[in-house]
């Protein structure tokens, strides 16, 4: 019953287990002489659970499905205009400091990349990791290309240039990500009966993710908690990151099952980096912007558990 429980509602479960450790370890005080080890825990943890969930999702990815598509053009369209958009609005328009907060809130979430453990997400859905792979790629690129090219545009304080904002951007998802691919691609050429033994473990790779969001979800309410800005601004900068998950995840969804291919185009531009969106937003950006992409995080995993939840609802009445 309990580990039926926990395969239905991993990412719920994970969500909470999150919250409720931040809250243990920020009230417990005998917990506060372990609080370095947990940090240092996490910040070796989190990726190395992202390279293992990405390597078991990788084994099942041929090489050959790797092409762009012509929904992926359309996706990189939406996310390039509508970040344009938004950045014009907040350099040609005056408006006070709270609404300047809310805009570039959104302005991240809209250009932030392809989250890199989506491909894991899309797999369990029954969506095309290989399509998704290739888009994760390009928005990355994307991304690195717009961001220190339009940001500084915004707020001009920034004092770090295109190619090093570029190069940093890059260093921070594409080993990460490339790494992992081409040790399932090796595994498979020359060790076939290794990459065979991982790919009985594929569905792992859901599970890892749990950990990992549980891991996330505790540092995104830290970093609220510790946000000194009045919880009404934070309220809405949520709200702002609320309608962005929202308007990705529906056109994503629209423009991919043009193309049939709905579910991922869905978590293509839905499913957001969230890790390096905030990075942006402390580099770029106000601050406080960052508690968009913050909120981000719940937002799109409670998404994510619906869709799972659908499809499994609807995998019960067909097998009825």
């Amino acid at each position: 019953m309990i580990l039926r429980l926990i395969k239905n509602w991993t990412l719920p479960l994970a969500m909470l287990v999150g919250i409720l450790g931040y809250f243990f370890f920020a009230k417990v005080s005998w917990a506060a002489p372990a609080k370095p080890l947990v940090n240092e825990l996490i910040v070796i943890l989190t990726p190395t659970l992202i390279f293992a969930q990405l390597l078991l999702t990788f084994c099942k990815v041929e090489v050959r499905d790797l092409k762009p598509r012509a929904w992926h053009g359309w996706l990189l369209l939406f996310q390039s205009v509508s970040c344009l958009a938004v950045a014009t609005l907040l350099i040609v328009c005056p408006m006070n400091e709270v609404y300047r907060e809310v805009f570039e809130g959104a302005m991240v979430c809209l250009i932030c990349p392809t989250a890199t453990a989506a491909a894991v997400i899309t797999g369990k859905l029954g969506g095309s990791a290989s399509s998704l792979t290739t888009y994760t790629l390009l928005s990355n690129l994307l991304a690195a290309v717009a961001v220190p090219l339009v940001f500084p545009l915004v707020e001009p304080h920034g004092d770090i240039g295109f190619f090093a904002a570029f190069l940093k951007i890059l260093s921070k998802v594409f080993p990460l990500l490339l790494c992992p691919f081409f040790l399932a691609w090796l595994l498979r050429a020359f060790l076939p009966k290794l990459h065979g033994f991982l790919l009985s473990f594929h569905d792992a790779a859901f599970y890892l993710w749990g950990i990992a969001l549980a891991i996330v979800s505790g540092q995104t309410v830290r970093s609220l908690a510790h946000s000194e800005a009045p919880a009404s601004v934070e309220l809405l900068i949520a709200f702002a990151g609320l309608i962005a998950c929202c308007l990705q995840f529906y056109l994503g969804k629209r423009i991919g099952g043009h193309y049939r291919e709905r579910i991922s185009g869905g978590q293509a531009l839905g499913q957001k980096n969230t890790v390096l969106a905030i990075w942006m937003a402390y580099t770029y950006l106000n601050p406080l912007s960052s508690v968009g992409p913050g909120s981000y995080v719940l937002w799109q995993n409670i998404i994510n558990s619906y869709q799972l939840w659908k499809k499994r609802k609807k995998e019960q009445n067909a097998s009825a």
